[in-house]
């Protein structure tokens, strides 16, 4: 099968592209330095031929979309648009990924794929603008929501976590905020799972089983690094202020990749356990 990846230099878009690579498909990978997402005869050139798209591009500065929103939601919501439109136009199945940040974080148990969305950032609404822009324009579509996501491609929670501790000595960590940690990886997998499974068109979460806070995270972090998980303690959102709010529950429940008998990831302490070497290759010695 031929995939075209978007995004293809981010943390889950070098994933993708490797795994789908690994996997014998013919791979053709983009970035904005060679495909403009917002551009429909770009799109549409780069689509040509394609059987899978993954849309793996987004604005993810989740405090600078506060300011300026209309940028995130041309690269989160307009840009998804045009893909999807140019992938419906050539055949292709289409796969969005999207965030826990379109719930609105105050729920006690797991969100499921239908329960109501409700972003309370600027964020979390670009990107639901993109999810139902992507349903619109392509009957055979995927859309994939993951969160907490890490991995060795670019930055992220745990590299910066272990740097942090190794530069400091200690740290303080939110401890009121619950998610899952996922491994982009194991995102990277269940995509090319759902598609090899030919999963119905629809709405799946993309994320680690069990949940943790931040601060349970960070401490795991710091102890795969060989650091003082102790010298991480908590403290309250409240104390630490930032521009767009964070959910304050952000865990997904898995019942529609159990519906169709495909597995969900695994929990995510165990998938830390086999993923923090390669995550944290090198980090100490950067400094």
């Amino acid at each position: 099968m031929r995939w075209v990846v978007m995004g293809s230099a981010g943390m889950l878009g070098t994933d993708v592209v490797a795994t789908a690579r690994a996997a014998g498909h013919d791979v053709v990978a983009h970035d904005r330095a060679t495909v403009d997402i917002l551009d429909p005869v770009a799109v549409a050139r780069a689509l040509e031929g394609a059987d899978v798209v993954v849309n793996c591009a987004a604005w993810t500065a989740v405090d600078l979309a506060e300011e300026r929103e209309s940028e995130a939601f041309g690269v989160n919501a307009t840009g998804p648009q045009v893909l999807a439109r140019c992938a419906a136009a050539v055949g292709a199945r289409i796969v969005q990924i999207s965030t826990d940040y379109v719930f609105p974080g105050d729920a006690s148990a797991p969100y499921s794929e239908t329960d109501l969305a409700a972003p309370r950032s600027a964020y979390g609404r670009t990107k639901l603008a993109g999810e139902w822009a992507v349903r619109a324009e392509a009957p055979d579509h995927l859309v994939v929501r993951t969160a907490w996501l890490y991995g060795a491609s670019g930055g992220c929670f745990p590299r910066t976590i272990v740097r942090a501790m190794a530069n400091r000595g200690a740290l303080t960590v939110v401890s009121d905020q619950v998610g899952q940690p996922t491994w982009a990886k194991d995102v990277a997998d269940l995509v090319l799972r759902l598609v090899a499974a030919g999963a119905p068109s629809g709405t799946y979460h993309g994320t680690a089983s069990g949940s943790t806070s931040w601060h349970g995270f960070a401490q795991e972090a710091v102890a795969a690094a060989g650091l003082d998980r102790d010298a991480v303690t908590p403290v309250s959102s409240a104390e630490y202020a930032q521009a767009a709010p964070r959910p304050a529950y952000s865990v997904l429940g898995h019942d529609a990749l159990e519906r169709i008998g495909v597995a969900p990831i695994g929990d995510w302490r165990e998938r830390w356990q086999v993923a923090a070497d390669e995550v944290l290759a090198g980090v100490l010695d950067a400094g």
